[in-house]
C-alpha cells in the first residue's frame, strides 16, 4: 500500500497536457463491443491501466485474439465466443462487471465474474434484477447482489419494456447489450440522460437504436454482426478534471487539456466550475463517434454553487468539485446525489470524513451535502481504496500540503497521475 505527500505549490503554472489518461469508459466499451463484429477492430490510445487491461484479458478469455503494441490494440473475435475455463477478473471496475453481465446474459455458456475486495462489496442487483426479469440467469452472494456473480447465458432473451428506477449508464448499457440478442424490439427509459457512449458507439458500428416520442430507447436485435471499430480513444475528461481543478484553485494558473471527449454527458463538471467563476473554454476539433477537442481552464475567484441537476453526469467528478467548493466564497450545496454512496466507496462519507480532517465545515444529507467554503488545512487522507478520492485530495495538497494514504488505487484509471502532478511544481 503506497502513500505519498503532495506539497503546496509556490508558483503559478501555465501548461498544455496531452498525456492525460485515455477515457476509461470508452476503452472498456471498445474492448467489449469488438466482440459484436467478425472483423478485426483497431483501437488507438487504449487506456493501459489495470481495470481496462483486465477487460482486455476477459475479451481474450472469451476467444478473441488480442494484439497490443503499447496503447494500440487490435482485437480479432471468433465467430462464436468461448466458454472460459477460469474466473473472469474485473478488478476494481463496476463498469466492466455490470456491462459484462448484460453482454454475457445472452451468450451460450457459463461465466463467473469476480473483482477485488472493493468491487465485491458493491451492489449488483441494480443490474442483476432487471436482467433476470427478461430471462437472464444470474446468481451470486446475497442472492446476486454481490460478486462473485455466476451467469448461465441464454441463447435468446425476451424483448422488454423497462423504465429504470435509477439513472445509471451501467444499468442502461447492460440492458442494451442484452437486448441486442433478444427476439424482438426492446424499450428502455431513464428519467435523466446518463452517459451515452454505449448508444453512440453501437450506432457507429451499425446497430439500430432509436429514441421515440415517449422517451424510450428502442433497441432492435442484431441481424448478424456489427462493423468493426476503428477509433482513437480520446482523453478522459474525468481524469483531466483534476488538472482543471488545479488551475482553478491556483492563482494566475492555466491549463489546456488536449484531445478530450466533449460529449455533453461528460463535461458537466467543467460547466459547474465555469458557474463557480473559473474561466472555461471548449474547443471542438472533430466529431465521429464522439465530439473531441480541447478544454482550457484558467484561475478566477470561485463562488459557491448549487448542484442538483444532471447528477449522473457528475458522479465521478463530485469529489474533486468538493475541493473547489471548500475553497470557494460562500456555501455550496449538492443534492440528488445518493448514487455517490454506491461507487468505489461511499463517496459522500469518504469526501466528508476527509474534509472534516481538513477543517471544512459541512452538513451531510442522505443524498448530498452542504459545504461552507473558505479554507482547507493539511491532513492525512484515507482514500478508502477509491481512486477519485485519492486524486481529489492530492489536488487539494497543491493548496495546503496533504498526505494521501493508500494510493495504489490510482493505477486503476490514471497510471501517470503522480508524474503529471509533480510536473506542476517544476
Amino acid at each position: 500500500m503506497k502513500n505519498f505527500n503532495i506539497g503546496k505549490l509556490t508558483k503559478a503554472f501555465n501548461i498544455e497536457i496531452d498525456s492525460i489518461a485515455s477515457d476509461k469508459s470508452i476503452s472498456h466499451r471498445c474492448a467489449m463491443f469488438s466482440l459484436f463484429s467478425k472483423e478485426t477492430s483497431y483501437i488507438k490510445n487504449f487506456l493501459t491501466a489495470e481495470d481496462t487491461l483486465n477487460t482486455l484479458s476477459i475479451v481474450e478469455q472469451l476467444g478473441a485474439k488480442v494484439k497490443r503494441d503499447g496503447s494500440t490494440v487490435e482485437i480479432s473475435p471468433r465467430e462464436t465466443l468461448n466458454e472460459p475455463n477460469d474466473v473472469l477478473d474485473c478488478g476494481n471496475s463496476g463498469t466492466a462487471i455490470r456491462l459484462f453481465c448484460g453482454f454475457l446474459a445472452s451468450v451460450d455458456g457459463a461465466f463467473t465474474l469476480n473483482g477485488d475486495k472493493y468491487l465485491n462489496e458493491r451492489p449488483m442487483k441494480r443490474v442483476a434484477n432487471p436482467l433476470r426479469s427478461i430471462g437472464a440467469n444470474i446468481d451470486g452472494r446475497e442472492d446476486g447482489n454481490k460478486a462473485p456473480l455466476f451467469i448461465r447465458g441464454a441463447k435468446e432473451l425476451k424483448p422488454f419494456t423497462y423504465t429504470s428506477p435509477v439513472d445509471s449508464a451501467q444499468v442502461k448499457s447492460a440492458m442494451i447489450l442484452a437486448a441486442l440478442r433478444a427476439d424482438g424490439i426492446s424499450k428502455y427509459k431513464e428519467n435523466e440522460l446518463t452517459r451515452d457512449h454505449t448508444e453512440r458507439m453501437l450506432k457507429g458500428m451499425g446497430a439500430t437504436l432509436e429514441n421515440d416520442n415517449e422517451g424510450f430507447i428502442n433497441i432492435h436485435p442484431l441481424k448478424g454482426h456489427l462493423k468493426p471499430l476503428n477509433i482513437t480513444v480520446p482523453t478522459d475528461p474525468s481524469s483531466g478534471f483534476f488538472f482543471a481543478l488545479a488551475a482553478a484553485i491556483t492563482p494566475n494558473s492555466r491549463v489546456l487539456i488536449k484531445n478530450v471527449t466533449l460529449n455533453p454527458t461528460r463535461i458537466e463538471a467543467y460547466q459547474v466550475l465555469k458557474r463557480m467563476g473559473a474561466e472555461v473554454n471548449f474547443i471542438e476539433k472533430q466529431n465521429v463517434y464522439e465530439p473531441i477537442g480541447d478544454i482550457e481552464v484558467s484561475h478566477k475567484e470561485l463562488n459557491g454553487v448549487v448542484v442538483e441537476d444532471n447528477i449522473s453526469w457528475l458522479i465521478d467528478e463530485l469529489p474533486a468539485l468538493s475541493i473547489a467548493m471548500s475553497l470557494a466564497k460562500g456555501k455550496s450545496l449538492v443534492k440528488n446525489a445518493k448514487e455517490l454512496r454506491v461507487k468505489e466507496s461511499d463517496r459522500i462519507d469518504s469526501v466528508l470524513t476527509n474534509l472534516k480532517k481538513c477543517g471544512v465545515t459541512f452538513t451531510e444529507f442522505e443524498d448530498g451535502y452542504e459545504i461552507i467554503g473558505g479554507t482547507l488545512s493539511k491532513a492525512s487522507i484515507n482514500s478508502h481504496g477509491d481512486h477519485r478520492i485519492a486524486m481529489s485530495f492530492s489536488i487539494a495538497g497543491l493548496f495546503c500540503d496533504m498526505d494521501i494514504e493508500d494510493t495504489d488505487c490510482i493505477l486503476t484509471s490514471f497510471p501517470n497521475f503522480k508524474e503529471l502532478l509533480d510536473s506542476l511544481s517544476k
